[in-house]
């Protein structure tokens, strides 16, 4: 369970969302361990949503109508966080030098993706899903290490995304404010498709 964790937690935080673009642009302004920490809040809300799928959120997710209201109050809340990530991606110049981000800064980034993925409703449907198909719906010793193995490769995708991309920030450090506006666009595409979707 705790090897089929890993997997999960792996793929789904592998494809390029949001959050991605998020934790690509910190580790390239602000260096990999801010990067890592964007990366360890989606790995954090991805271990809770796992929890709560463990502890039956997929059997309780069966009946959308009676959840439907409060996964619309999710979505619209994440959308408009992401809208205001997107505009003040745009905005921001680029940094002369590299930033060194502070303790304070380092858990805001931390908190700032922890709750976007929080507020996405996708994250606890996937969760619920997949743990109704591994016939996970109860609490139990197999279902706490698929979450620890979830958590885990979560966490181990975002460290060699922001290994990775810190490696490349000194080719890249020129472009820098074409990776802020693009980085903002793509963030904003997100913000409209939970918005509108």
């Amino acid at each position: 369970m705790l090897l089929k964790g890993l997997i999960l937690g792996f793929s789904i935080a592998a494809p390029v969302g949001p959050i991605g673009v998020l934790c690509i642009r910190r580790s390239l302004v602000h260096g990999r361990l801010a990067g890592f920490l964007s990366g360890l809040g989606a790995a954090t809300a991805d271990g809770l949503y796992g929890l709560l799928a463990a502890f039956g959120l997929a059997a309780a997710l069966n009946n959308v109508n009676q959840a439907s209201g409060w996964l619309v109050g999710l979505r619209i809340v994440g959308g408009l966080f992401l809208g205001y990530l997107a505009i003040k991606t745009m905005l921001s110049r680029p940094a002369r030098a590299a930033a060194t981000a502070q303790a304070d800064n380092l858990w805001a980034m931390y908190a700032s993706t922890l709750f976007l993925t929080l507020t996405n409703p996708m994250t606890i449907l996937s969760f619920a899903t997949v743990f109704a198909g591994l016939g996970i719906t109860a609490y139990g010793w197999d279902s706490v290490w698929l979450v620890v193995g979830v958590t885990l490769g979560s966490a181990l995708w975002w460290l060699l995304l922001s290994g990775g991309v810190s490696l490349l920030r000194e080719r890249v450090q020129g472009y820098t404010i074409w990776i802020n506006r693009i980085s903002g666009l793509v963030i904003l595409g997100f913000a409209l498709v939970v918005l509108l979707g």
